[in-house]
């Protein structure tokens, strides 16, 4: 892969990962059958991208290139990434642009609230880059954003996918103040890759981040997920699995890693389906209310669905 930078002209283009640009390329195996996706070219797509661009929003399904967006926005399923497109965090594994951010947008929570109107959303995810430049790592807009689709659209259940706030004194508590009906933080792989894969997070700490969040506000549902094929062992999944039980999680996801560019962490194995739905058994075996794992498993693909069968399934345990 060879990075361009323009010397020439008065604003130079910055590499959108400079911190891989001097990485060897790690070579992925050949994409099996499986994950192959079509290409995104439908009405409701192209509905989608035009709200998504009328209200000045970014969505994690671009940035974050993700393999189900033409299904998602062809049913106008748009998960939206606030706080800007720049992440002050550079893991192995994301395709979100690095460096350093900009001022955030005091009128972000009232376009992300516009364009879940004008889609029609009975159900939003909403996600964030990390800012660990801000003192509160950004949950302040995090709950502003909460109350806004509240006000705009109240029938709207929401769903939010958190950074780790780690070293943020205070910041989980603003955010599960606001109440949202799904809280997610992904752990992303097994403790034993956190060094390679996700340099900046500690594992233990976002166990405790989610395990905090039911000891806050125990009806507020908690969701985490990881990925598999960037090297772990049966067994650490299964372990992970075990620890997310301990802190009271009720939904886990599991999917299939795939590296963005060849500067990021090599696709180590592509997990057969089989092996995900055995996964998926276990994990109901261990407790989990709901569960989702498959090749093309990410935390917001058929959030909407699955919340109804999250709060089905709680029902039910309660009698």
């Amino acid at each position: 892969m060879v990075v361009v930078v323009d010397t020439v002209s008065a604003t130079p283009l910055r590499p959108r990962h400079p911190e891989k640009v001097n990485r060897p390329d790690a070579l992925s195996p050949p994409k099996p059958d499986w994950i192959r996706v079509r290409a995104p070219n439908t009405r409701g797509y192209a509905d989608t991208s035009r709200i998504v661009k009328e209200n000045g929003l970014v969505t994690v399904c671009e940035e974050a290139g993700c393999p189900n967006i033409g299904e998602c926005w062809d049913k106008k399923h748009a998960t939206f990434m606030i706080m800007g497109d720049t992440c002050t965090r550079a893991c192995a594994f994301c395709n979100v642009k690095t460096g350093m951010p900009g001022a955030l947008d005091a009128s972000e929570p009232e376009h992300v609230a516009e364009a879940t109107f004008k889609l029609g959303l009975a159900h939003i995810v909403i996600t964030s880059v990390d800012r660990d430049d801000l003192a509160d790592g950004g949950a302040a807009h995090f709950a502003q954003t909460i109350r806004a689709i509240r006000a705009r659209c109240p029938a709207t259940t929401i769903e939010i996918l958190t950074p780790d706030f780690l070293r943020k004194d205070g910041a989980l508590e603003v955010v599960v103040a606001a109440k949202p009906d799904v809280f997610n933080h992904n752990l992303e792989t097994v403790p034993s890759h956190y060094l390679t894969v996700r340099p900046g997070a500690r594992y233990f700490h976002s166990i405790r981040l989610l395990q905090r969040v039911k000891e806050i506000d125990p009806n507020i549902f908690t969701k985490s997920g990881i990925m598999v094929g960037l090297g772990e062992e049966r067994h650490e999944v299964l372990q992970v699995m075990d620890d997310l039980r301990s802190a009271d999680v009720d939904f886990l996801t599991i999917g299939q890693y795939l590296q963005p560019t060849r500067k990021h962490h090599a696709v180590m194995r592509y997990v057969p389906p089989d092996e995900f739905a055995g996964y998926e058994k276990l994990a109901y075996a261990k407790g989990f209310l709901m569960v989702s794992a498959s090749p093309l498993t990410r935390s917001s693909h058929h959030a909407g669905d699955d919340f109804v069968r999250l709060r089905a399934a709680r029902a039910a345990l309660s009698g």
